[in-house]
Order: structure tokens, then sequence, then C-alpha cells
């Protein structure tokens, strides 16, 4: 054997099939390849949105939690300025109440002063008709004397 012909041939041998794996098998592992390439980057692409989808999502959360806390604290303030409105009206209401109870009390005393006062002429009038007639040692005629027993008594 002659080493030029086993070189040659290896040679043909070799770039036959370098030109064979070109032809059939080099495209599908470059297609292969190609695919996986895409998918991880797709992947990575998929990744980064998800983390800006994180982010903007802890912001929106964050704002959430802050509008109900704002909303939460103007609740706890309308619920005081009502609680006090509510106190504020109660006050007013009783002071209200305690007057016209006042001006009532007031009223009846008055009604029973005068009450008091027409009995006690009423009875002043008797006594000065009894005293008259024990005085005079006889019987006074109240219808004749009724006038002046009326001035006795609005002066009394």
């Amino acid at each position: 054997m002659n080493i030029n012909y086993t070189i040659i041939g290896q040679s043909l041998t070799f770039i036959v099939f370098v030109l064979f794996c070109m032809k059939y098998v080099w495209p599908q592992l470059i297609a292969l390849m190609e695919d996986r390439e895409q998918r991880i980057a797709k992947g990575l692409e998929a990744a980064e949105k998800a983390d800006k989808d994180l982010e903007l999502a802890k912001i929106e959360v964050a704002k959430a939690l802050k509008d109900a806390k704002e909303q939460a604290a103007s609740i706890l303030d309308q619920a005081n300025k009502r609680a006090a409105q509510i106190v504020e009206d109660a006050k007013v209401s009783a002071v209200e109440e305690a007057d016209r109870i006042k001006h009532a009390a007031h009223a009846e005393v008055d009604r029973q002063v005068s009450q008091a006062t027409e009995e006690l002429r009423s009875k002043v009038a008797v006594l000065a008709i009894a005293g008259a007639e024990k005085v005079l040692g006889a019987e006074v005629d109240a219808k004749a004397h009724n006038d002046m027993l009326t001035k006795l008594a609005a002066n009394l």
C-alpha cells in the first residue's frame, strides 16, 4: 500500500464526510441550536417582563396600601367628627330640655304661688269677716262688704 494513496483516499473520504455533514447534519444542528437560542431568549424576555410586572405590581400594591390608609384615616376622621357632632347635638338637646323643664317648673311654681295667694286671700277674707263679726258682735253681710274685702285682699 502506498501511503500517498491512503492519504489521498482518506482526504477524499474526509471531504465527502464533511460535505455530507455540511449538507445534511450541520443545518439540522444549526436549526436545533437556533431554536434553543430562541427559546432561551424568549425565556429571558419572559423573566424580564415578569420582573417588570412584579415591580409594577409592587408599586400598585404600595399605592393601593397608601390609598387604603388614607381612606381609613379619612373614615376615622369623619367618624370622630360625627361623634363630636353627636355629642355636641346631645349637649345642645340636653340644655334645651333642661331649659324647657326649668321654664315648666318656674311656671308650675308661679301657678302654685298664685293659687296659694288666692287661697290665702280667700282665707284672709273669711278671717276678716269672722274677726269683724266678733268685733262688732253681729254677722257682717259678705255681699255688702265684698268690695271692701276685695280691696283688702288686693292690698295683702
